[in-house]
């Protein structure tokens, strides 16, 4: 992105809760981020973080009741997705933001032909003509390696692959040429090799059409190879965020640094025993009035029992600008 260009996403204090039977649960907790054009945002952290929340909660596709995105603004060019209407939002899902989800077994209808899937969106959202989707539609399985496209779009889903299924998933979400794809943890139910040909697929569509992405893992390994930047999530806020690099280089929340001791080391240059993270995450039940890691924190202090930190820039980051750190712990503090 040039110096000085807007942002093609821009998110400030998004809050969403869930009603429940046994109260209300605080799943995200004013997150604030910016996603810059042709940029891959990182978002990590461990199972109950708030990752996927957070952006299902962006375009609507959490369900209410029990959801309720209470707070904040979404703002996707110069419209705000909070504020639209729901068939205006159904068309920046089709249109502008690409999803892609989770489990490629169960995200496609099993009873309708591949083609059919991936023209729907086609058909609607950029009104090309059934043989002109077709057409497309056969383009985009090809783009997304599937050999004899054009043949396969009258296979049904369960004719395909694991791998298969994701990268028709992964064709569906780009079909209209989308501002924003938001990947949803596409290779966890994949077999290792699998894994390692969708994020090359990934890294080759983002060359060729250098659309803005943000990629959902608990994977830091992942994030290594593909992200420009980071964004660490936990207990529904973000404690964390900086370029990939600066990040595994200089990481500033205990949080983040004990993510990084959990990664295996294939050189075998770890000179300790890998750890976990003792304890578990904490319950939202109500609005943080705490840091939300402090009960699993070895540095925390009474200032991180009674006071929620905010972001604050790291002045002297060495690797580069836009490193910030929700924490009340510094060195100078240790001893307060």
């Amino acid at each position: 992105m040039a110096d000085g260009a807007a942002p093609v996403l821009d998110v400030q204090g998004l809050q969403t809760v869930f009603r429940t039977r046994g109260g209300e649960v605080h799943a995200v907790n004013s997150v604030s981020f910016h996603l810059n054009s042709g940029e891959l945002l990182g978002v990590v952290g461990e199972s109950g973080s708030g990752k996927s929340v957070t952006m299902m909660s962006l375009i609507g596709l959490l369900p209410s009741p029990p959801a309720d995105v209470r707070a904040g603004t979404v703002m996707l060019g110069n419209r705000d997705l909070l504020k639209i209407s729901a068939d205006d939002l159904r068309d920046v899902r089709g249109a502008k933001v690409g999803f892609v989800f989770q489990n490629p077994m169960t995200s496609l209808n099993p009873v309708f032909m591949v083609g059919n899937q991936i023209m729907e969106p086609l058909i609607r959202h950029m009104g090309l003509t059934r043989k002109q989707a077709a057409v497309r539609a056969a383009e985009l399985l090809s783009m997304v390696g599937i050999p004899d496209a054009k043949a396969r779009l009258n296979a049904y889903p369960h004719q395909f692959s694991g791998g298969m299924r994701q990268r028709v998933m992964i064709a569906i979400a780009l079909a209209c040429d989308p501002d924003v794809l938001i990947a949803d943890e596409p290779t966890t139910a994949l077999d290792v090799t699998i894994q390692a040909q969708i994020l090359e697929l990934i890294k080759d569509l983002r060359q060729k059409l250098g659309m803005a992405i943000v990629w959902i893992t608990h994977d830091l390994g992942v994030i290594a190879g593909i992200a420009d930047r980071v964004m660490v999530m936990y207990g529904g806020q973000v404690v964390e965020q900086a370029p990939v690099r600066e990040l595994f280089a200089n990481p500033q929340h205990p949080y983040t640094r004990a993510l990084l001791k959990t990664i295996p080391s294939l050189t075998g240059e770890r000179e300790e025993r890998l750890q976990v993270i003792e304890g578990q995450p904490p319950i939202l039940a109500g609005p943080p009035t705490s840091c939300p890691f402090q009960a699993r924190c070895a540095h925390a202090f009474d200032r991180c029992r009674t006071e929620n930190p905010q972001r604050r820039a790291i002045d002297d980051s060495p690797v580069g600008r836009g490193h910030d750190v929700a924490c009340h712990w510094t060195p100078e503090t240790a001893h307060a």
